[in-house]
């Protein structure tokens, strides 16, 4: 995997490396932390502390395939610990990007599209979190079950179960 290979360069000592790994991750960690943050600027600086962690943290990671799921913890506990510190519990509708869940289709063009953005967040709101953060990594940040596996910690099985309750979940509240 390409990760890999600049990771393995960036431990021997190349770190203009580090800039091509952050730009091919700098996105999709951006959108990860816009889910979990209040505001975009605080989405911005999570995902800024989350590379820095990154890189004080490269040497723990060992060559698995699995540097996806890695930094996707390092995020999630850079929001987690950043929230604990300003205690703001309120998300912005800016926080959801435009991507659909496994429920009615709904359509995307101006005034619809913030609509949309509405029901969806007032879909999740019938989850409990850890159910939203299976949603968000599967169907937000694409992830495959064994990557939300290994971000969360849990079972392959596990994830799948509770990720097809919240799916059930969401379509009975959409009904």
């Amino acid at each position: 995997m390409r990760e890999d290979e600049l990771i393995r360069q960036i431990k021997e000592g190349r770190r203009e490396c580090l800039d091509e790994l952050v730009e091919l991750y700098y996105p999709v960690i951006l959108r990860y932390c816009m889910w979990h943050m209040p505001d975009k600027e605080s989405a911005q600086d999570a995902t800024q502390e989350t590379f820095l962690k990154l890189v004080r943290f490269i040497d723990r990671y060992s060559h698995k395939g699995q540097f996806k799921a890695f930094l996707y913890k390092i995020a999630a506990n850079t929001c987690i610990d950043i929230k604990r510190k300003t205690a703001s519990p309120e998300l912005s509708l800016d926080a959801f990007p435009d991507w659909t869940l496994p429920i009615a289709p709904l359509t995307e063009n101006g005034f619809q599209a913030a609509e949309d953005r509405q029901q969806l967040a007032s879909a999740l709101a019938c989850l409990n979190s850890e159910q939203r953060e299976l949603i968000l990594l599967r169907y937000g940040q694409e992830l495959t079950l064994k990557e939300i596996s290994a971000v969360t910690g849990l079972p392959l099985r596990t994830v799948q179960t509770r990720l097809r309750r919240a799916v059930q979940k969401l379509n009975k509240s959409n009904t």
